[in-house]
């Protein structure tokens, strides 16, 4: 899909007044991230996102509609500012045709992007289930390997792949540990959902509700 049909197909879920808009960009979490800053500006703030579709290869990420009085402010500005958005006119902090942020925006689609790296990288970190069957599928490798090479070597086939998990694993537990540094620097507080799942709040957040992150 082209950029101007990702835009369109968001600013279409905002247009019916949506509580959740869903943005599936294909390709990286930057991409994700200029199109939710996008929708911030028409007064929706970042609830989760998660990797989706044919080998989790679309990153997906959910926004919710920010109930507070100044988000409804930022959504008028907006529309008036860009009128044309989506039908080829100017995109609220983004480039004309791109999803290149302007430099303006910098700065707020790096937090968000690292939010939704964050989020996406749970999917591999936290799964605990997953782990067990990554490492399962390792010792079924190992077994199978016994059978047609020699003990020495199956052996230290399977353990050589069970260092570069292991190893693979921990460099996403220092990658998430060096984001939320930058995000609590930048003025998030980490919390807990709840399902247990760490998430970040920013000024005036609450806790997430059953479909609105504001909810009391």
């Amino acid at each position: 899909m082209s950029v101007e049909g990702h835009i369109a197909g968001m600013l279409q879920q905002i247009a019916r007044q949506q509580d959740i808009v869903e943005i599936a960009p294909q390709g990286t979490a930057q991409k994700a991230a200029a199109l939710a800053h996008a929708a911030e500006q028409y007064g929706y703030t970042y609830g989760i996102a998660y990797r989706t579709g044919f080998k989790n290869s679309l990153v997906q990420v959910r926004m919710h509609r920010d109930p507070r009085p100044d988000a409804r402010v930022r959504e008028a500005a907006t529309i008036t500012a860009h009128p044309r958005a989506g039908n080829g006119g100017t995109v609220p902090g983004l480039g004309q045709g791109s999803l290149k942020p302007l430099p303006g925006a910098v700065g707020a689609v790096a937090v968000l992007r690292d939010l939704i790296t964050f989020d996406v990288m749970a999917m591999y970190i936290a799964d605990r289930s997953l782990k067990v069957k990554i490492y399962s599928a390792c010792a079924l490798l190992t077994g199978l390997m016994l059978i047609e090479k020699p003990p020495v070597e199956a052996l230290v086939s399977g353990a050589a792949l069970a260092l570069l998990i292991t190893v693979a694993f921990k460099v996403g537990v220092v990658r998430r540990e060096k984001i939320t540094r930058r995000l609590t620097a930048a003025g998030f507080i980490v919390v807990h959902d709840e399902q247990g799942r760490r998430r970040f709040l920013g000024p005036g957040q609450q806790l997430p509700g059953h479909a609105n992150p504001f909810a009391a």
